[in-house]
């Protein structure tokens, strides 16, 4: 935590603004998102958010709050009472979350919270990660003729709101033309294998990127096929301490070009067999 000089205030009730710190990148913050953050007395972020972003608000305390899989981290429950506490205390509060608040970002439930205890809330919008991965490898997710549909998919699911005996179902992989998964590190394998055997427009052959820490210096890329992913040739690549996206579909094709800027993964394990 950040210590700051910051004094609660004794006027009224503060406001709470959930910003998006964009991909990775400070500067791909809005500059709405950036002048809030100049002027914020508390910062609630995320655990993924960069050093270089919370360096824009020095003046602020800031709290890492933020919920990562398989890693200790806080219940939303006492995010969600962190946030309505400051409020009585501060005038500028602000929830900073990757990508956009409105995508995989349980805003809803802070939302809620925060409406309850009649406190003021603004949501400012921000670049999620599968349009900052599309921007890098200068790949539409959209294409004439090829692609119309995108869908922006999670496999990870909460149970806070389950009932003790309710079991947790399983996600279908939707049918649009280019498919993002967010946090599907671990079920990468399984994702391609499933989507080769159900759907007629995904092939053995058709195009993937993943990409790691999006935006940021330490981005990596792997580029391959769905059947090299459905055989777990991207499962030793995986950093497990990076966020990883996985995007797939006919749009995002692999040009002889890219050869010299992407390592199939037939390339890396050769080139670790020649180091190794």
């Amino acid at each position: 935590m950040n210590q700051s000089t910051s004094k609660p205030t004794s006027q009224a009730q503060g406001k709470v603004y959930l910003v998006g710190a964009g991909p990775g990148a400070a500067d791909l913050i809005t500059v709405r998102g950036a002048k809030l953050l100049a002027q914020a007395d508390i910062v609630f972020h995320d655990a993924l958010v960069e050093p270089e972003m919370l360096a824009l608000c020095p003046q602020a305390i800031q709290i890492a709050v933020g919920k990562r899989c398989g890693k200790l981290s806080s219940a939303q429950e006492f995010i969600n009472k962190r946030l309505v506490d400051a409020a009585q205390k501060y005038q500028t509060v602000v929830r900073l979350k990757g990508g956009d608040p409105m995508l995989f970002g349980r805003a809803d439930e802070e939302i809620q919270a925060l409406n309850a205890a009649g406190i003021e809330i603004e949501v400012v919008p921000g670049i999620t990660a599968a349009l900052a991965g599309a921007a890098s490898i200068q790949q539409s997710l959209t294409l004439r003729g090829v692609s119309r549909s995108v869908a922006f998919i999670t496999l990870a699911q909460g149970v806070e709101n389950l009932a003790p005996d309710q079991p947790i179902q399983p996600i279908a992989n939707p049918t649009a033309d280019t498919l993002v998964y967010y946090m599907g590190r671990k079920d990468a394998a399984k994702i391609a294998q499933q989507l080769i055997a159900q759907y007629s427009h995904m092939s053995q052959r058709t195009p993937v990127h993943i990409l790691e820490a999006v935006s940021t210096p330490r981005e990596r890329q792997w580029t391959s096929t769905l059947q090299e992913l459905a055989e777990g040739k991207a499962d030793g690549w995986f950093d497990s301490t990076s966020p990883a996206l996985i995007m797939i579909g006919a749009a995002l094709k692999i040009d002889a070009t890219e050869k010299d800027v992407f390592c199939t993964s037939d390339e890396i394990e050769a080139s670790l067999k020649k180091t190794g």
